[in-house]
């Protein structure tokens, strides 16, 4: 009963700074005439009224997060807090169904970029904004950002940091104390933000839509104001700026605090996530655009390159912007982008998929093998820098990786179960579960994703849903294990 009472408690504190977030598009839309101020001053009283309810009756809980209650939080915060930033959608949309508010949502929270609107030109700015806040607060998590002001509570975050995200936070170098890094990171998230918004302006955008794309870009939700998105622009240095810092997006932001703390490019240097994330994605862009060039679906290499650079670091970052239908090109690119989408970001990025440490760590424990398959009394460990991983890191690894592709192999299945064909079946799924955006043929991305139905939505909600928790959060609730004392 503590650890539930401790649950609701938090929760309650998560749901009011939900409705904090709402009061800023309440306010935009009052100074914008929108609209749709009615809707959103509604869903502020009623997330504000619900949060404090639940953290007044809990008041008296207990301070401590133990690490069961840690995972409990986790689900319960990327998926029931969700249902209330659905309100202001529902209330000024009331043909838009629960289940497509919902998807819409998660998606923004997420960082996944899907849509089910369309018409998003005719939108209230208050509307547009909305959707591009979540995208840009789930960027660097509900949780990390909890952990910050936990502590002025009185309640300790470390479990529920731990619950996300195991392993994604470098711990040298970066301030001892939880609350601390948690603050650090968002130090840096947001100097980086500003100076994106700031360079998007300069670049031709207004300073709203200059706003929402750098939040976008920044959480690699990939959100946009407009229905063509990025391609509503038709402007090679927005292109360059928008690529450059979805790359930084998809860097560790650890690795950025050290770098705006030391003022120095030494900490990107050193960072050997960063190292491969680069020469993978950039090495791919010079081979899409051969590609393209070569099949005729551009006339020269270097608008090849211009387009092909653009579109495949925004899905290979797990972002899902676009400026062309990619659902065109020769399908070797599109696919091999849905590929790169599972494994390219760093940890401690606001990216999805696999995570390059990861991919790392599985490519040196195969070479391990091969080589002791050659020599079979040999001992050689792991080294990854200076650092020897060990071999509990390795198995966890492993077992990640197989949840991962077990849970794609029955999201797809169900997808086909419903009727779908299997191009749009697995890109969907696959899209979803890395939070990249646009899949292929039926929600490619001259599409979105209303032409699906109930079932179908809410299996890529639930892919959605698992990716941004890394599987295990989400699969560790259904163990008998984890329910006994």
């Amino acid at each position: 009963m503590a650890v539930f009472s401790t649950i609701v408690h938090i929760f309650g504190v998560v749901i009011m700074v939900f409705s904090g977030l709402m009061s800023t598009c309440l306010l935009t839309s009052i100074i914008a005439e929108d609209g749709a101020a009615t809707s959103f001053l509604q869903g502020t009283l009623i997330t504000l009224l619900s949060g404090a309810l639940l953290f007044f009756l809990t008041k008296r809980s207990s301070k401590k997060v133990s690490r069961k209650a840690g995972f409990i939080l986790v689900t319960l915060c990327w998926s029931l807090a969700s249902a209330f930033c659905t309100l202001p959608l529902l209330l000024y949309l009331p043909a838009l169904s629960f289940y497509d508010a919902y998807f819409e949502v998660i998606s923004g929270l997420t960082t996944t970029g899907a849509t089910i609107l369309s018409g998003l030109d005719h939108l209230p700015m208050s509307i547009n904004l909305w959707r591009c806040e979540l995208t840009w607060f789930g960027g660097i998590g509900i949780i990390v950002f909890a952990v910050a002001i936990l502590p002025i509570l009185g309640i300790g975050g470390m479990q529920l940091l731990k619950s996300e995200s195991p392993g994604s936070v470098k711990e040298s170098d970066l301030p001892p104390r939880i609350a601390q890094t948690a603050k650090a990171l968002w130090l840096a998230y947001v100097v980086i933000t500003v100076i994106c918004i700031c360079a998007l302006r300069l670049a031709g955008m207004s300073w709203f839509d200059a706003v929402c794309h750098a939040f976008a870009a920044m959480s690699l939700g990939g959100f946009s104001t407009h229905d063509a998105s990025v391609g509503f622009f038709n402007s090679l240095p927005i292109e360059i700026i928008l690529t450059f810092f979805q790359l930084l997006a998809a860097m560790n932001f650890a690795t950025h605090f050290l770098a705006l703390q030391k003022r120095s490019f030494k900490p990107y240097a050193k960072d050997i996530e960063a190292r491969g994330m680069l020469m993978v994605v950039l090495g791919s862009c010079i081979l899409a655009a051969t590609v393209l060039w070569h099949r005729g679906t551009y006339p020269d290499f270097f608008t090849a390159l211009r387009h092909a650079t653009f579109n495949l670091v925004t899905v290979a970052t797990t972002s899902g912007f676009m400026t062309q239908d990619f659902n065109l090109w020769p399908i070797f690119v599109p696919m091999w982008m849905l590929f790169l989408s599972c494994i390219s970001v760093s940890t401690g990025s606001t990216g999805g998929g696999i995570r390059m440490i990861r991919t790392i760590i599985l490519m040196k424990q195969s070479r391990i093998e091969m080589f002791k398959a050659i020599h079979p009394s040999a001992i050689k460990p792991m080294k990854i820098g200076d650092s020897v991983i060990g071999n509990e890191i390795i198995y966890s690894v492993m077992g990640f990786i197989f949840l991962y592709f077990i849970c794609i192999v029955f999201l797809v299945f169900a997808q086909l179960l419903s009727g779908l064909d299997f191009i749009t079946a697995l890109s969907s799924i696959i899209a979803c579960i890395n939070n990249a955006g646009p899949g292929l043929n039926l929600v490619g991305p001259a599409t979105n994703y209303s032409v699906l139905n109930d079932f179908q939505i809410n299996v890529c909600t639930f892919a959605m849903l698992l990716g941004r928790v890394q599987i295990f959060s989400v699969i560790i609730l259904f163990m008998p294990e984890f329910w006994r004392k």
